[in-house]
């Protein structure tokens, strides 16, 4: 089993919190992978996407011209071993005002 911790600005966030993030600030993302199983698992990919939702069924993922990362979007993990978290940073710049929202994907690797 994994345990997924999502960081914004080094403070934890998830479905229930609210970041206050400003426009043209740097936004620092940490997602912290702690593997509580017996095995090892891996190879996954993470993947990052910003989104917003208008609240009326309509989520706009084409946000090109209102959020950038810096650095990648994407990140590979070997291996996470029982016991043990892995650690992916990214950061986030807001070109434009609004509440945003992220979807974080995964996907095994191993097959």
């Amino acid at each position: 089993m994994l345990v997924i911790d999502v960081l914004v600005n080094g403070k934890p966030c998830d479905c229930d919190v609210i970041a206050e993030c400003g426009v043209g600030d740097a936004v620092s993302l940490e997602v912290q992978l702690t593997n509580l199983s017996r095995n090892s698992v891996g190879p996954l990919a993470l993947t990052v996407v910003p989104y917003q939702d208008f609240q009326n069924g309509v989520l706009n993922y084409d946000l090109e011209e209102a959020v950038t990362f810096i650095g990648s979007n994407s990140f590979y993990i070997d291996t996470v071993k029982p016991r043990e978290t892995s650690v992916c940073v990214g950061a986030l710049l807001f070109l434009y005002t609004g509440d945003f929202y992220l979807n974080i994907k995964f996907q095994d690797d191993s097959a």
